[in-house]
Protein backbone atom coordinates (compact mmCIF):
# COMPACT_ATOMS: atom_id res chain seq x y z
CA UNK A 1 0.00 0.00 0.00
CA UNK A 2 1.73 2.93 -1.12
CA UNK A 3 -1.25 5.92 -0.65
CA UNK A 4 -0.93 7.47 2.96
CA UNK A 5 -1.97 10.33 4.17
CA UNK A 6 0.49 13.07 5.02
CA UNK A 7 -0.82 14.57 8.62
CA UNK A 8 0.69 12.66 11.35
CA UNK A 9 -2.38 12.79 13.49
CA UNK A 10 -4.57 9.98 14.55
CA UNK A 11 -4.62 6.32 12.47
CA UNK A 12 -4.70 5.79 8.33
CA UNK A 13 -5.95 2.48 7.10
CA UNK A 14 -6.72 0.65 4.46
CA UNK A 15 -9.55 -1.83 3.75
CA UNK A 16 -11.09 -3.86 0.94
CA UNK A 17 -14.40 -5.30 0.34
CA UNK A 18 -15.79 -8.10 -2.24
CA UNK A 19 -18.63 -9.45 -3.57
CA UNK A 20 -19.79 -12.10 -5.82
CA UNK A 21 -22.52 -12.43 -7.94
CA UNK A 22 -23.69 -15.50 -10.49
CA UNK A 23 -23.32 -13.83 -13.86
CA UNK A 24 -26.37 -12.49 -15.65
CA UNK A 25 -24.93 -12.38 -19.44
CA UNK A 26 -22.13 -12.56 -21.86
CA UNK A 27 -20.61 -10.67 -24.21
CA UNK A 28 -18.58 -12.39 -27.07
CA UNK A 29 -16.75 -10.69 -29.73
CA UNK A 30 -16.65 -12.49 -32.91
CA UNK A 31 -14.45 -10.93 -35.94
CA UNK A 32 -14.86 -11.24 -39.61
CA UNK A 33 -11.17 -11.45 -41.35
CA UNK A 34 -10.91 -11.94 -44.96
CA UNK A 35 -7.96 -11.60 -47.54
CA UNK A 36 -9.02 -11.22 -51.15
CA UNK A 37 -7.26 -10.20 -54.51
CA UNK A 38 -9.48 -6.82 -54.76
CA UNK A 39 -10.89 -4.31 -52.44
CA UNK A 40 -14.70 -5.00 -53.98
CA UNK A 41 -13.93 -8.83 -53.32
CA UNK A 42 -12.71 -8.75 -49.74
CA UNK A 43 -15.74 -6.31 -49.18
CA UNK A 44 -18.21 -8.67 -50.61
CA UNK A 45 -16.96 -11.43 -48.66
CA UNK A 46 -16.82 -10.07 -45.26
CA UNK A 47 -20.46 -8.82 -46.34
CA UNK A 48 -21.79 -12.36 -46.95
CA UNK A 49 -19.86 -13.97 -43.58
CA UNK A 50 -22.07 -11.38 -41.62
CA UNK A 51 -25.02 -11.84 -43.08
CA UNK A 52 -24.38 -15.84 -42.18
CA UNK A 53 -23.63 -14.67 -39.00
CA UNK A 54 -26.66 -12.27 -38.16
CA UNK A 55 -28.86 -15.42 -38.99
CA UNK A 56 -27.11 -17.86 -36.51
CA UNK A 57 -27.71 -15.13 -33.71
CA UNK A 58 -31.07 -14.34 -34.77
CA UNK A 59 -31.49 -18.48 -34.60
CA UNK A 60 -30.27 -18.16 -31.09
CA UNK A 61 -32.67 -15.69 -30.48
CA UNK A 62 -30.06 -12.48 -30.28
CA UNK A 63 -32.40 -9.57 -31.13
CA UNK A 64 -30.36 -7.18 -33.35
CA UNK A 65 -30.21 -4.38 -30.56
CA UNK A 66 -27.65 -6.75 -28.69
CA UNK A 67 -25.41 -6.78 -31.45
CA UNK A 68 -22.79 -4.20 -31.94
CA UNK A 69 -20.31 -3.00 -34.44
CA UNK A 70 -17.07 -1.94 -33.01
CA UNK A 71 -14.48 -2.18 -35.94
CA UNK A 72 -14.10 -1.82 -39.99
CA UNK A 73 -10.99 -1.69 -41.92
CA UNK A 74 -10.34 -2.55 -45.40
CA UNK A 75 -5.95 -2.66 -45.98
CA UNK A 76 -3.57 -3.96 -48.22
CA UNK A 77 -1.50 -6.60 -46.83
CA UNK A 78 2.10 -7.16 -48.39
CA UNK A 79 4.77 -9.78 -47.90
CA UNK A 80 8.18 -8.81 -47.90
CA UNK A 81 9.75 -5.53 -47.46
CA UNK A 82 11.00 -2.51 -49.43
CA UNK A 83 11.41 -3.15 -53.56
CA UNK A 84 10.78 -6.95 -52.92
CA UNK A 85 7.38 -6.38 -51.64
CA UNK A 86 4.79 -8.76 -53.02
CA UNK A 87 0.81 -7.49 -53.01
CA UNK A 88 -1.22 -10.41 -51.12
CA UNK A 89 -4.20 -8.26 -51.48
CA UNK A 90 -6.85 -6.94 -49.43
CA UNK A 91 -7.79 -7.64 -45.61
CA UNK A 92 -11.55 -6.74 -44.66
CA UNK A 93 -12.05 -6.96 -40.76
CA UNK A 94 -15.60 -6.84 -39.48
CA UNK A 95 -15.66 -7.30 -35.52
CA UNK A 96 -18.69 -7.34 -33.17
CA UNK A 97 -20.32 -7.45 -29.68
CA UNK A 98 -22.73 -9.71 -29.01
CA UNK A 99 -24.62 -9.48 -25.60
CA UNK A 100 -26.87 -12.61 -25.05
CA UNK A 101 -28.45 -13.92 -21.33
CA UNK A 102 -28.46 -17.78 -23.02
CA UNK A 103 -25.16 -19.00 -20.84
CA UNK A 104 -26.33 -22.54 -21.17
CA UNK A 105 -26.39 -22.48 -24.64
CA UNK A 106 -23.26 -20.34 -24.75
CA UNK A 107 -20.42 -22.92 -26.20
CA UNK A 108 -23.04 -23.83 -28.90
CA UNK A 109 -23.51 -19.92 -29.82
CA UNK A 110 -19.98 -19.49 -30.47
CA UNK A 111 -19.48 -22.43 -32.60
CA UNK A 112 -22.13 -21.80 -34.81
CA UNK A 113 -21.29 -18.31 -35.25
CA UNK A 114 -17.53 -19.98 -36.08
CA UNK A 115 -19.30 -22.21 -38.27
CA UNK A 116 -21.39 -19.22 -39.88
CA UNK A 117 -18.53 -17.57 -41.40
CA UNK A 118 -16.67 -15.76 -37.48
CA UNK A 119 -13.36 -16.26 -38.54
CA UNK A 120 -12.16 -15.70 -34.48
CA UNK A 121 -13.56 -14.53 -31.56
CA UNK A 122 -12.06 -11.98 -29.75
CA UNK A 123 -13.00 -12.61 -26.28
CA UNK A 124 -16.27 -13.72 -23.81
CA UNK A 125 -16.80 -11.60 -21.09
CA UNK A 126 -19.11 -12.29 -18.36
CA UNK A 127 -21.35 -9.62 -16.32
CA UNK A 128 -23.93 -8.73 -14.65
CA UNK A 129 -26.88 -6.26 -14.34
CA UNK A 130 -26.96 -4.59 -11.41
CA UNK A 131 -23.28 -4.00 -10.82
CA UNK A 132 -23.60 -0.17 -9.21
CA UNK A 133 -25.78 -2.37 -6.31
CA UNK A 134 -22.77 -4.80 -6.27
CA UNK A 135 -20.17 -1.91 -6.18
CA UNK A 136 -22.03 -0.14 -3.46
CA UNK A 137 -22.05 -3.27 -1.35
CA UNK A 138 -18.00 -3.92 -1.98
CA UNK A 139 -17.28 0.11 -0.70
CA UNK A 140 -19.51 -0.92 2.60
CA UNK A 141 -17.48 -3.89 3.36
CA UNK A 142 -14.45 -2.19 2.65
CA UNK A 143 -15.19 0.96 4.88
CA UNK A 144 -16.22 -2.10 7.26
CA UNK A 145 -12.76 -3.92 7.00
CA UNK A 146 -10.91 -0.11 7.37
CA UNK A 147 -12.82 0.46 10.78
CA UNK A 148 -11.91 -3.19 12.27
CA UNK A 149 -8.55 -2.76 10.85
CA UNK A 150 -8.13 0.76 13.07
CA UNK A 151 -9.94 -0.95 15.87
CA UNK A 152 -7.17 -3.43 16.21
CA UNK A 153 -4.03 -1.02 15.60
CA UNK A 154 -6.11 1.44 18.43
CA UNK A 155 -6.43 -1.38 21.00
CA UNK A 156 -2.68 -2.56 20.54
CA UNK A 157 -1.71 0.69 20.58
CA UNK A 158 -3.73 1.34 24.67
CA UNK A 159 -6.05 4.05 22.48
CA UNK A 160 -9.47 4.51 21.64
CA UNK A 161 -10.51 4.74 18.14
CA UNK A 162 -11.79 8.09 17.68
CA UNK A 163 -14.26 9.40 14.59
CA UNK A 164 -14.04 9.25 11.00
CA UNK A 165 -11.68 12.57 9.24
CA UNK A 166 -10.79 11.18 6.52
CA UNK A 167 -12.45 9.25 3.68
CA UNK A 168 -10.47 8.13 0.21
CA UNK A 169 -11.52 6.25 -2.46
CA UNK A 170 -8.90 4.17 -3.99
CA UNK A 171 -10.62 2.33 -6.72
CA UNK A 172 -7.98 3.24 -9.33
CA UNK A 173 -5.76 0.75 -7.96
CA UNK A 174 -5.59 -2.89 -9.39
CA UNK A 175 -7.47 -4.24 -6.82
CA UNK A 176 -10.74 -2.53 -7.67
CA UNK A 177 -11.10 -4.68 -10.73
CA UNK A 178 -14.53 -5.96 -12.26
CA UNK A 179 -13.96 -9.83 -13.34
CA UNK A 180 -15.20 -13.42 -13.81
CA UNK A 181 -13.47 -15.26 -10.76
CA UNK A 182 -12.14 -18.74 -11.46
CA UNK A 183 -14.20 -21.78 -9.54
CA UNK A 184 -18.22 -22.09 -9.81
CA UNK A 185 -20.31 -24.00 -12.50
CA UNK A 186 -19.13 -27.02 -14.58
CA UNK A 187 -16.53 -27.47 -15.67
CA UNK A 188 -15.14 -26.02 -19.38
CA UNK A 189 -13.45 -23.08 -20.69
CA UNK A 190 -16.53 -21.08 -20.80
CA UNK A 191 -17.68 -22.32 -17.17
CA UNK A 192 -17.89 -18.52 -15.52
CA UNK A 193 -17.73 -19.06 -12.22
CA UNK A 194 -18.60 -15.89 -10.33
CA UNK A 195 -18.42 -12.26 -10.86
CA UNK A 196 -16.44 -10.53 -8.33
CA UNK A 197 -16.47 -6.45 -7.51
CA UNK A 198 -14.25 -5.41 -5.38
CA UNK A 199 -13.39 -1.87 -4.07
CA UNK A 200 -10.78 -0.36 -1.60
CA UNK A 201 -11.21 2.90 0.45
CA UNK A 202 -8.54 4.74 2.96
CA UNK A 203 -10.00 5.74 6.34
CA UNK A 204 -8.35 8.32 8.39
CA UNK A 205 -9.47 7.89 12.24
CA UNK A 206 -8.37 10.49 15.34
CA UNK A 207 -7.46 8.43 18.32
CA UNK A 208 -8.37 9.29 21.91
CA UNK A 209 -6.47 8.19 25.00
Amino acid sequence: MTQAIEEPWGISVFGSGTVRAEPALARVRPAVDVLEPSPDRAFRKAEEAVARLRQVLRRHGVPDASVSGSRLSLSSEYDGHGGDRTLLGYRCQASYSVETEALDELERLIVDMVDAGAHRIDGVEFDVRDKPELHDEARRRAVAAARRKAQVYAEAADARLGPVLHIQDVESEPFAAFRAAEGGGPSGALAPGSVEVSAGVLLGFSLRH
